[in-house]
C-alpha cells in the first residue's frame, strides 16, 4: 500500500491503476491533473502511449494480406497481457518501464 499522495488526494498507486484501467480517459484526466507525483505520471503517459502504439499498430497490421487477422490477435493478446501486467505492478507501487514507450513516457514526466 503506497502511503504518497498525489495531487488528487488518491494513493500514488491507486491513481497509477486508474491510468491503466480506463486508459485514454484516466491517463489524459490524471496528466491534466497531476502536479506532484512523478509516479502518477509516469504511469498516465506509459498508458497513453502504449495504447496508441497499439491502436496505430493494428491499423498497420490491417493492411497486411492473409496474416493480418492473425498478427492483429497476437497484438490484441500481447496488449491484453501487458495492461494485466501494468495494472499490478502499478497498484503494487513499482516503476514498470516498458521499453521504448516507457522510456518516452519517463522523459515526458521529467520535463513536465
Amino acid at each position: 500500500m503506497s502511503v504518497y499522495k498525489s495531487s488528487t488526494g488518491l494513493d500514488e498507486n491507486i491513481a497509477a491503476v486508474l491510468c491503466y484501467l480506463f486508459a485514454f480517459i484516466g491517463a489524459l484526466a490524471f496528466v491534466m491533473l497531476e502536479k506532484k507525483s512523478r509516479f502518477v505520471l509516469f504511469h498516465a503517459l506509459q498508458s497513453i502511449f502504449l495504447f496508441v502504439t497499439l491502436m496505430i499498430g493494428h491499423v498497420l497490421v490491417g493492411f497486411i494480406p492473409l496474416l493480418g487477422p492473425l498478427l492483429a490477435s497476437l497484438l490484441t493478446l500481447a496488449g491484453l497481457v501487458l495492461w494485466v501486467i501494468l495494472l499490478i505492478r502499478a497498484g503494487q507501487g513499482k516503476w514498470l518501464k516498458l521499453p521504448w514507450v516507457g522510456d518516452l513516457a519517463l522523459h515526458q514526466a521529467r520535463q513536465l
